[in-house]
């Protein structure tokens, strides 16, 4: 599933191509995605101006007049501007044609994203709403961190993934963070010790920017605004490279379940 690093590059990408144009025309192909897109988006949308977008957690919010249309990829989602010369596929489920004739595409293979229209403020959107802190936001640090695991006895690998404490941050980018802190993904998050939290918040942040640097990671299906995969895969030190020898010690790197999803850690440099 794409996480914030990944919404992240597709809001970068959209920002300057469909900002400032009106929506002329909107083709819905397949209401039956996560929730049903609504019986009446196309008349809220056409004829409204994007103003620009944003993104809260893993959702993106395109801010047109008087209201937000608010995306989430799911598992297999794309967000892509395209010729009108090029026609839809079969995975293709909405189609919102601008002022200049492109297209902006939403390609759900899985459907399991989802789009929604709300007028007024979309952060009392109840999707939105619950959401915790943006980990790249100037209040997140150690200290919070710290001061926001006193009580939470759940591992630190299911706590940095829980949206309502941290909005973006999931599978791959919590093994990645947790790595590079010395932190062992099982460990009660509060056994860890404030200095261990602010090298944690330090990794969070690095690794989330050297992943938007890298256009984000491209395991199956994402891809950016005009279709181009990320790549920071690349550079991944523990996530899907179970047996294979830590690049610091060279250990092997080990995997286990952690509820329904894979964790794979370094059993030398992770306590």
């Amino acid at each position: 599933m794409p996480e914030l690093p990944e919404v992240e590059t597709v809001r970068s990408g959209l920002a300057p191509l469909i900002s400032g144009h009106r929506i002329e025309q909107v083709t819905v192909r397949h209401r039956g995605l996560r929730w049903p897109v609504g019986r009446r988006l196309e008349r809220q949308l056409e004829g409204r101006g994007i103003q620009g977008v944003g993104r809260r957690g893993k959702y993106l919010l395109i801010c047109c007049d008087r209201g937000t249309l608010i995306v989430h990829l799911g598992m297999s989602g794309s967000l892509c501007v395209v010729s009108a010369s090029i026609p839809a596929g079969k995975h293709d489920h909405l189609d919102v044609t601008l002022d200049d004739g492109r297209i902006l595409r939403f390609n759900d293979p899985r459907r399991f994203g989802s789009v929604h229209w709300i007028e007024g403020d979309p952060l009392a959107h109840p999707l939105l709403a619950p959401l915790g802190l943006e980990p790249l936001a100037p209040d997140f640090d150690g200290d919070w961190l710290y001061r926001a695991t006193r009580n939470r006895k759940a591992a630190i690998k299911h706590i940095l993934m829980d949206s309502h404490l941290l909005a973006g941050i999931g599978n791959i980018y919590a093994n990645e963070a947790l790595f590079r802190a010395g932190i062992h993904p099982a460990r009660s998050a509060q056994r860890v010790s404030l200095a261990r939290y602010r090298r944690l918040a330090a990794a969070v942040r690095d690794t989330l920017e050297k992943a938007l640097a890298a256009g984000g990671s491209t395991l199956r299906d994402f891809v950016d605004a005009t279709g181009k995969p990320g790549y920071f895969q690349q550079y991944y030190e523990v996530y899907g490279r179970a047996g294979a020898p830590c690049r610091v010690c060279g250990a092997a790197v080990r995997a286990m379940r952690q509820g329904q999803r894979s964790t794979f850690y370094c059993p030398h440099c992770q306590r």
